[in-house]
Protein backbone atom coordinates (compact mmCIF):
# COMPACT_ATOMS: atom_id res chain seq x y z
CA UNK A 1 0.00 0.00 0.00
CA UNK A 2 1.18 3.33 -1.10
CA UNK A 3 -0.45 6.68 0.66
CA UNK A 4 0.19 10.62 -0.04
CA UNK A 5 -1.27 13.57 2.38
CA UNK A 6 -1.92 17.17 0.04
CA UNK A 7 -2.37 20.21 2.43
CA UNK A 8 -5.80 21.28 1.00
CA UNK A 9 -5.86 24.30 4.02
CA UNK A 10 -4.47 24.43 7.11
CA UNK A 11 -6.63 21.89 8.80
CA UNK A 12 -7.67 19.67 6.28
CA UNK A 13 -5.99 17.34 3.58
CA UNK A 14 -6.70 14.70 1.14
CA UNK A 15 -4.93 11.38 1.67
CA UNK A 16 -4.90 9.11 -1.58
CA UNK A 17 -4.18 5.52 -1.39
CA UNK A 18 -3.02 3.04 -3.46
CA UNK A 19 -3.51 -1.26 -2.70
CA UNK A 20 -1.71 -3.04 -5.68
CA UNK A 21 -4.41 -6.26 -6.19
CA UNK A 22 -1.56 -8.33 -4.78
CA UNK A 23 -2.94 -7.08 -1.21
CA UNK A 24 -6.25 -7.72 -2.27
CA UNK A 25 -6.09 -11.36 -3.32
CA UNK A 26 -6.73 -13.09 -0.15
CA UNK A 27 -10.24 -10.54 0.57
CA UNK A 28 -10.62 -11.31 -3.61
CA UNK A 29 -10.31 -15.72 -2.57
CA UNK A 30 -12.52 -14.86 0.42
CA UNK A 31 -15.24 -12.75 -1.64
CA UNK A 32 -15.39 -15.09 -4.13
CA UNK A 33 -16.04 -18.78 -1.07
CA UNK A 34 -18.37 -16.51 0.05
CA UNK A 35 -20.72 -15.87 -2.89
CA UNK A 36 -20.01 -19.79 -3.72
CA UNK A 37 -21.51 -21.00 -0.89
CA UNK A 38 -24.72 -18.70 -1.40
CA UNK A 39 -25.58 -19.05 -4.45
CA UNK A 40 -27.32 -22.43 -6.58
CA UNK A 41 -25.85 -22.72 -10.07
CA UNK A 42 -26.73 -26.05 -12.00
CA UNK A 43 -23.56 -28.16 -12.63
CA UNK A 44 -22.15 -26.82 -9.37
CA UNK A 45 -21.93 -27.93 -5.85
CA UNK A 46 -23.13 -25.54 -3.42
CA UNK A 47 -19.86 -23.68 -2.50
CA UNK A 48 -17.89 -25.20 -5.37
CA UNK A 49 -18.60 -22.81 -8.17
CA UNK A 50 -15.23 -21.71 -9.57
CA UNK A 51 -14.52 -17.66 -9.64
CA UNK A 52 -14.77 -17.62 -13.31
CA UNK A 53 -18.28 -18.59 -13.10
CA UNK A 54 -19.43 -16.29 -10.34
CA UNK A 55 -17.68 -13.37 -12.94
CA UNK A 56 -19.74 -14.80 -16.36
CA UNK A 57 -23.12 -14.98 -13.97
CA UNK A 58 -22.67 -11.62 -11.50
CA UNK A 59 -19.95 -9.74 -13.10
CA UNK A 60 -16.32 -9.25 -10.81
CA UNK A 61 -17.57 -5.81 -10.14
CA UNK A 62 -20.07 -7.16 -7.47
CA UNK A 63 -17.41 -9.19 -6.36
CA UNK A 64 -15.31 -5.87 -6.02
CA UNK A 65 -17.50 -3.69 -4.23
CA UNK A 66 -18.00 -6.44 -1.58
CA UNK A 67 -13.88 -6.91 -1.26
CA UNK A 68 -14.19 -3.10 -1.38
CA UNK A 69 -16.68 -2.18 1.41
CA UNK A 70 -14.48 -4.61 3.45
CA UNK A 71 -10.90 -3.74 3.04
CA UNK A 72 -11.00 0.27 2.79
CA UNK A 73 -11.95 1.39 6.33
CA UNK A 74 -9.10 -0.85 7.63
CA UNK A 75 -6.21 0.88 4.76
CA UNK A 76 -7.46 4.44 5.51
CA UNK A 77 -6.66 3.67 9.15
CA UNK A 78 -3.05 2.66 8.25
CA UNK A 79 -2.70 5.36 6.08
CA UNK A 80 -3.72 7.66 8.90
CA UNK A 81 -1.20 6.15 11.37
CA UNK A 82 1.96 6.20 8.55
CA UNK A 83 1.23 9.86 7.90
CA UNK A 84 0.99 10.63 11.67
CA UNK A 85 -2.70 12.45 10.94
CA UNK A 86 -4.98 13.18 13.77
CA UNK A 87 -8.27 13.40 11.89
CA UNK A 88 -11.27 14.82 13.76
CA UNK A 89 -13.89 14.14 11.47
CA UNK A 90 -15.38 11.46 9.56
CA UNK A 91 -13.95 11.40 5.91
CA UNK A 92 -15.28 11.93 2.93
CA UNK A 93 -14.35 8.66 0.49
CA UNK A 94 -14.17 8.50 -3.22
CA UNK A 95 -12.91 5.57 -5.09
CA UNK A 96 -11.19 6.62 -8.32
CA UNK A 97 -10.11 2.81 -9.75
CA UNK A 98 -10.81 -0.46 -8.85
CA UNK A 99 -9.30 -3.13 -10.14
CA UNK A 100 -9.65 -4.95 -13.48
CA UNK A 101 -13.52 -6.06 -13.76
CA UNK A 102 -12.91 -7.73 -16.96
CA UNK A 103 -9.85 -10.18 -18.72
CA UNK A 104 -7.00 -10.94 -16.17
CA UNK A 105 -7.09 -10.22 -12.65
CA UNK A 106 -4.70 -7.19 -11.57
CA UNK A 107 -4.82 -3.53 -11.60
CA UNK A 108 -5.12 -1.92 -7.55
CA UNK A 109 -7.51 -0.06 -5.80
CA UNK A 110 -7.40 4.19 -5.25
CA UNK A 111 -8.99 6.01 -3.39
CA UNK A 112 -8.83 9.32 -1.98
CA UNK A 113 -10.00 10.64 1.45
CA UNK A 114 -10.92 14.41 2.86
CA UNK A 115 -10.98 14.73 6.30
CA UNK A 116 -10.58 17.82 8.75
CA UNK A 117 -7.25 17.37 10.99
CA UNK A 118 -5.17 19.00 13.63
CA UNK A 119 -2.03 20.38 12.16
CA UNK A 120 1.43 19.41 13.68
CA UNK A 121 2.63 21.15 16.30
CA UNK A 122 5.26 21.35 19.00
CA UNK A 123 5.08 20.40 22.56
CA UNK A 124 7.00 23.12 25.11
CA UNK A 125 9.74 21.75 27.40
CA UNK A 126 8.37 19.82 29.99
CA UNK A 127 10.63 20.23 33.12
CA UNK A 128 11.34 21.83 36.42
CA UNK A 129 11.85 25.23 34.47
CA UNK A 130 8.02 25.26 34.22
CA UNK A 131 6.66 26.31 37.83
CA UNK A 132 2.59 24.85 38.90
CA UNK A 133 1.09 26.79 41.86
CA UNK A 134 -1.49 25.54 43.91
CA UNK A 135 -4.03 26.55 47.01
CA UNK A 136 -2.68 25.61 50.33
CA UNK A 137 -3.31 22.29 52.02
CA UNK A 138 -4.02 23.60 55.20
CA UNK A 139 -6.80 22.84 57.01
CA UNK A 140 -9.17 25.84 58.92
CA UNK A 141 -11.33 25.35 61.72
CA UNK A 142 -14.18 26.74 59.04
CA UNK A 143 -13.18 23.48 56.94
CA UNK A 144 -14.13 21.03 59.91
CA UNK A 145 -17.39 22.95 60.90
CA UNK A 146 -17.98 22.70 56.79
CA UNK A 147 -17.70 18.64 57.21
CA UNK A 148 -19.29 18.33 60.45
CA UNK A 149 -22.31 20.48 59.00
CA UNK A 150 -22.20 18.50 55.85
CA UNK A 151 -22.57 15.24 58.39
CA UNK A 152 -25.18 16.71 60.61
CA UNK A 153 -27.44 17.71 57.24
CA UNK A 154 -27.63 14.23 56.30
CA UNK A 155 -29.41 13.10 59.84
CA UNK A 156 -31.78 15.99 59.49
CA UNK A 157 -35.21 15.59 60.17
CA UNK A 158 -38.02 17.54 58.63
CA UNK A 159 -40.68 19.48 60.74
CA UNK A 160 -44.22 20.47 59.51
CA UNK A 161 -44.63 24.63 60.24
CA UNK A 162 -47.54 26.79 60.28
CA UNK A 163 -45.56 30.31 58.59
CA UNK A 164 -44.94 31.35 54.72
CA UNK A 165 -42.03 29.39 53.44
CA UNK A 166 -38.79 31.16 53.09
CA UNK A 167 -35.44 30.19 51.78
CA UNK A 168 -34.23 26.77 53.08
CA UNK A 169 -37.73 25.60 53.39
CA UNK A 170 -38.73 22.29 52.25
CA UNK A 171 -41.96 22.24 50.38
CA UNK A 172 -44.55 19.39 49.25
CA UNK A 173 -46.16 20.77 46.06
CA UNK A 174 -48.49 19.83 42.83
CA UNK A 175 -47.34 21.36 40.06
CA UNK A 176 -49.38 21.62 36.90
CA UNK A 177 -47.80 23.26 33.43
CA UNK A 178 -50.36 24.79 31.00
CA UNK A 179 -49.72 25.99 27.22
CA UNK A 180 -52.58 27.85 25.45
CA UNK A 181 -54.54 26.43 28.42
CA UNK A 182 -53.80 22.91 27.80
CA UNK A 183 -51.91 21.17 30.81
CA UNK A 184 -48.55 19.29 28.56
CA UNK A 185 -46.81 18.38 32.30
CA UNK A 186 -47.92 17.69 36.03
CA UNK A 187 -46.10 16.26 39.31
CA UNK A 188 -47.70 15.37 42.29
CA UNK A 189 -46.39 15.62 45.84
CA UNK A 190 -43.07 16.53 44.67
CA UNK A 191 -40.88 17.94 47.82
CA UNK A 192 -38.71 20.72 46.81
CA UNK A 193 -36.26 22.85 48.43
CA UNK A 194 -36.90 26.48 47.84
CA UNK A 195 -33.23 28.33 46.72
CA UNK A 196 -32.05 24.93 45.37
CA UNK A 197 -33.16 26.37 41.57
CA UNK A 198 -33.57 22.63 40.80
CA UNK A 199 -36.59 23.04 38.69
CA UNK A 200 -38.07 26.10 37.21
CA UNK A 201 -36.43 29.46 36.97
CA UNK A 202 -39.09 31.79 38.79
CA UNK A 203 -40.14 29.06 41.48
CA UNK A 204 -37.58 29.79 44.22
CA UNK A 205 -39.41 33.57 43.84
CA UNK A 206 -43.15 32.27 43.50
CA UNK A 207 -43.08 29.53 46.61
CA UNK A 208 -41.08 32.78 48.98
CA UNK A 209 -43.91 33.42 50.92
CA UNK A 210 -46.20 30.76 50.71
CA UNK A 211 -47.97 28.97 53.53
CA UNK A 212 -49.58 25.51 53.06
CA UNK A 213 -53.30 25.55 51.20
CA UNK A 214 -52.03 28.55 48.40
CA UNK A 215 -51.84 27.90 45.44
CA UNK A 216 -48.68 30.36 43.47
CA UNK A 217 -48.79 30.92 39.66
CA UNK A 218 -45.80 32.29 37.65
CA UNK A 219 -44.80 32.19 33.75
CA UNK A 220 -41.56 30.29 32.84
CA UNK A 221 -39.89 28.29 30.08
CA UNK A 222 -40.10 24.20 30.23
CA UNK A 223 -36.53 22.54 31.09
CA UNK A 224 -37.95 19.22 29.69
CA UNK A 225 -40.28 17.12 28.10
CA UNK A 226 -41.99 17.40 24.65
CA UNK A 227 -42.68 20.70 25.01
CA UNK A 228 -38.20 21.84 26.38
CA UNK A 229 -37.90 25.07 25.69
CA UNK A 230 -41.43 26.36 25.34
CA UNK A 231 -43.13 28.79 27.65
CA UNK A 232 -45.86 27.89 30.09
CA UNK A 233 -47.97 29.18 32.78
CA UNK A 234 -47.56 27.01 36.00
CA UNK A 235 -49.57 26.84 38.61
CA UNK A 236 -48.68 25.08 41.86
CA UNK A 237 -50.28 23.90 45.08
CA UNK A 238 -48.58 24.24 48.12
CA UNK A 239 -49.49 21.44 50.77
CA UNK A 240 -46.82 21.54 53.37
CA UNK A 241 -43.91 23.81 54.22
CA UNK A 242 -41.31 21.75 56.38
CA UNK A 243 -37.88 23.02 58.22
CA UNK A 244 -34.88 21.28 58.04
CA UNK A 245 -33.51 20.78 61.99
CA UNK A 246 -30.03 19.36 61.90
CA UNK A 247 -28.90 17.29 64.96
CA UNK A 248 -27.39 18.35 67.91
CA UNK A 249 -23.39 17.93 67.61
CA UNK A 250 -22.77 16.59 70.56
CA UNK A 251 -21.19 13.17 72.42
CA UNK A 252 -24.86 11.09 71.04
CA UNK A 253 -24.72 12.22 67.73
CA UNK A 254 -20.87 10.90 67.27
CA UNK A 255 -21.97 7.53 68.58
CA UNK A 256 -25.00 7.59 66.20
CA UNK A 257 -23.28 8.42 63.30
CA UNK A 258 -19.46 6.96 63.91
CA UNK A 259 -17.36 4.26 65.73
CA UNK A 260 -16.48 7.37 68.06
CA UNK A 261 -17.61 7.74 71.31
CA UNK A 262 -16.92 11.56 71.85
CA UNK A 263 -17.75 14.96 69.52
CA UNK A 264 -13.84 15.61 70.07
CA UNK A 265 -13.06 12.31 68.02
CA UNK A 266 -15.18 12.41 65.53
CA UNK A 267 -14.20 16.22 65.25
CA UNK A 268 -10.40 15.69 65.03
CA UNK A 269 -11.37 12.75 62.27
CA UNK A 270 -13.12 15.12 60.03
CA UNK A 271 -10.04 17.30 60.22
CA UNK A 272 -8.42 14.28 58.50
CA UNK A 273 -10.96 13.47 56.54
CA UNK A 274 -10.76 17.33 54.72
CA UNK A 275 -6.57 17.68 54.80
CA UNK A 276 -7.50 14.14 52.60
CA UNK A 277 -9.83 16.18 50.19
CA UNK A 278 -7.69 19.34 50.19
CA UNK A 279 -4.57 17.38 48.76
CA UNK A 280 -6.96 15.54 46.25
CA UNK A 281 -7.92 19.04 45.03
CA UNK A 282 -4.27 19.95 45.36
CA UNK A 283 -3.65 17.26 42.70
CA UNK A 284 -6.52 17.96 40.64
CA UNK A 285 -5.68 21.66 40.84
CA UNK A 286 -2.17 21.52 39.76
CA UNK A 287 -3.20 18.83 36.70
CA UNK A 288 -5.72 21.80 35.32
CA UNK A 289 -3.36 24.41 35.90
CA UNK A 290 -0.10 22.34 34.12
CA UNK A 291 -2.77 22.27 31.21
CA UNK A 292 -3.44 25.51 31.45
CA UNK A 293 0.40 26.55 31.24
CA UNK A 294 1.19 24.38 28.28
CA UNK A 295 -1.65 25.36 26.44
CA UNK A 296 -0.45 29.14 26.82
CA UNK A 297 3.11 28.01 24.75
CA UNK A 298 1.99 25.90 22.42
CA UNK A 299 0.10 26.81 19.31
CA UNK A 300 -2.90 24.00 18.66
CA UNK A 301 -5.17 24.74 15.37
CA UNK A 302 -8.66 23.00 15.41
CA UNK A 303 -10.97 22.44 12.43
CA UNK A 304 -13.52 24.59 12.81
CA UNK A 305 -16.18 21.84 11.20
CA UNK A 306 -15.11 19.61 14.24
CA UNK A 307 -15.84 22.81 16.68
CA UNK A 308 -19.24 23.33 15.21
CA UNK A 309 -20.34 19.64 14.90
CA UNK A 310 -19.82 19.30 18.96
CA UNK A 311 -20.84 22.85 19.97
CA UNK A 312 -24.21 21.68 17.93
CA UNK A 313 -24.80 18.87 20.11
CA UNK A 314 -24.28 20.62 23.30
CA UNK A 315 -26.72 23.34 22.52
CA UNK A 316 -28.63 20.84 21.68
CA UNK A 317 -28.70 19.45 25.19
CA UNK A 318 -28.42 22.41 26.97
CA UNK A 319 -31.17 23.95 25.04
CA UNK A 320 -31.67 27.46 23.14
CA UNK A 321 -31.02 29.43 26.45
CA UNK A 322 -27.29 28.00 26.17
CA UNK A 323 -24.65 30.60 25.88
CA UNK A 324 -23.26 29.31 22.79
CA UNK A 325 -19.76 31.90 23.63
CA UNK A 326 -19.47 29.63 26.98
CA UNK A 327 -20.26 26.38 25.22
CA UNK A 328 -18.10 27.45 22.53
CA UNK A 329 -15.26 28.02 24.77
CA UNK A 330 -15.53 25.24 26.63
CA UNK A 331 -15.60 23.21 23.62
CA UNK A 332 -12.29 24.78 22.33
CA UNK A 333 -10.32 24.33 25.60
CA UNK A 334 -11.56 20.58 26.09
CA UNK A 335 -10.84 19.53 22.98
CA UNK A 336 -7.33 21.37 23.28
CA UNK A 337 -6.58 20.02 26.24
CA UNK A 338 -6.84 15.88 25.20
CA UNK A 339 -5.04 16.79 22.42
CA UNK A 340 -2.04 17.92 24.05
CA UNK A 341 -2.06 15.29 26.34
CA UNK A 342 -2.22 12.80 23.87
CA UNK A 343 1.03 14.66 22.65
CA UNK A 344 2.33 14.03 26.23
CA UNK A 345 1.59 10.36 25.99
CA UNK A 346 2.99 10.14 22.47
CA UNK A 347 6.19 12.00 23.93
CA UNK A 348 6.64 10.27 27.07
CA UNK A 349 5.53 6.50 25.15
CA UNK A 350 2.88 6.12 27.77
CA UNK A 351 2.00 2.68 27.42
CA UNK A 352 -1.35 0.88 29.35
CA UNK A 353 -0.92 -2.04 31.12
CA UNK A 354 -4.05 -4.66 31.18
CA UNK A 355 -3.84 -4.10 35.05
CA UNK A 356 -4.29 -0.58 35.32
CA UNK A 357 -7.62 -1.24 32.67
CA UNK A 358 -8.96 -3.67 34.78
CA UNK A 359 -8.70 -1.24 37.63
CA UNK A 360 -10.07 1.34 36.40
CA UNK A 361 -13.18 -0.76 34.89
CA UNK A 362 -13.20 -1.85 38.13
CA UNK A 363 -13.47 1.73 39.79
CA UNK A 364 -15.49 3.36 36.54
CA UNK A 365 -18.00 0.35 37.56
CA UNK A 366 -18.11 1.29 41.71
CA UNK A 367 -18.31 5.31 40.94
CA UNK A 368 -20.71 5.46 38.53
CA UNK A 369 -22.63 1.89 38.52
CA UNK A 370 -20.85 1.74 34.79
CA UNK A 371 -21.53 -2.19 33.45
CA UNK A 372 -17.59 -3.23 33.21
CA UNK A 373 -18.90 -5.17 29.69
CA UNK A 374 -19.95 -1.95 28.40
CA UNK A 375 -16.62 -0.45 28.93
CA UNK A 376 -14.90 -3.18 26.57
CA UNK A 377 -18.68 -3.29 24.23
CA UNK A 378 -16.53 -3.09 20.97
CA UNK A 379 -13.01 -2.66 19.47
CA UNK A 380 -13.53 1.24 19.29
CA UNK A 381 -14.67 1.34 22.95
CA UNK A 382 -11.76 -0.45 24.18
CA UNK A 383 -9.31 1.83 22.38
CA UNK A 384 -11.61 5.10 24.05
CA UNK A 385 -10.47 3.24 27.13
CA UNK A 386 -7.63 2.96 26.39
CA UNK A 387 -6.76 6.65 25.49
CA UNK A 388 -8.74 7.99 28.13
CA UNK A 389 -5.94 6.37 30.56
CA UNK A 390 -2.92 7.18 28.77
CA UNK A 391 -4.00 10.87 28.56
CA UNK A 392 -4.60 10.62 32.21
CA UNK A 393 -1.35 8.59 33.04
CA UNK A 394 0.53 11.29 30.73
CA UNK A 395 -0.44 14.15 32.56
CA UNK A 396 0.71 12.60 36.23
CA UNK A 397 3.91 11.75 34.31
CA UNK A 398 4.32 15.65 33.26
CA UNK A 399 3.73 16.25 36.73
CA UNK A 400 6.27 15.07 38.42
CA UNK A 401 8.77 16.51 35.93
CA UNK A 402 7.49 20.08 36.66
CA UNK A 403 7.69 22.09 39.97
CA UNK A 404 4.45 22.04 41.94
CA UNK A 405 4.27 24.44 44.33
CA UNK A 406 1.78 25.43 46.99
CA UNK A 407 0.85 29.21 47.62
Amino acid sequence: MKSSVETLEPTRVRLTVEVPFEELKSEMDKAYKDIAGQVNIPGFRKGHVPPRIIDQRFGRAAVIEQVVNEVLPGHYSSAVASNDLRPMAQPEVEVTEIPNTTGPQGGQLVFTAEVAVVPPFELPAIDESIEVVVDSAEVADEDVDKELEELRGRFATLKTVDRPAQTGDFTTIDLVARIDGEEVDSVSDVSYEIGSGDMLDGQDEALTGASAGDEVAFTAVLKGGDHEGEEAEVSIAVKSVKVRELPTADDDFAQMVSEFDTIGELTEDLRKQAAQTKESQQALQARDRLIDLLLERVEIQLPESAVEHELSHRVEAAGESADQDALRAEVVRETRSELLSEAVAKEFDVQVSQQELIDYAIQMSQNYGVDINQLFSSSQQMANVVADLGRSKALIEALKRVTVKDS
